[in-house]
């Protein structure tokens, strides 16, 4: 079996069993997972992330495979876009009413 259809052939539940392997280490039953076994998890876990759960995260592997990166600019932008709240001026002089 090539890669590509190992990926293809994985589940949303077999996934998200293979992430909570990585993440704690261990299969489900409690077994720990080998490093060669970890590997390869976090292999197939970024391969189905990149192919079937794309993420506007800065840094992230595409669908291509291959890592891709924003810019500092691109990251502001998005900071202070529509998720602005509110923003203030610090150098703003305040007048007291009478």
């Amino acid at each position: 079996m090539q890669f590509n259809d190992l990926v293809s052939s994985i589940t949303p539940e077999t996934f998200e069993r293979l992430l909570q392997a990585v993440e704690l280490g261990k299969w489900p039953d409690g077994v720990t997972l080998s490093d060669e076994q970890r590997e390869h998890c976090i292999q197939l876990v970024m391969a189905y992330q990149a192919k079937y759960r794309p993420s506007e995260e800065a840094f992230r592997i595409g669908a291509d495979g291959q890592l891709v990166t924003r810019t500092k600019r691109a990251m502001k932008a998005d900071i202070k876009g529509e998720q602005t709240i509110a923003s203030f001026s610090l150098n703003q002089s305040h007048e007291a009413n009478s």
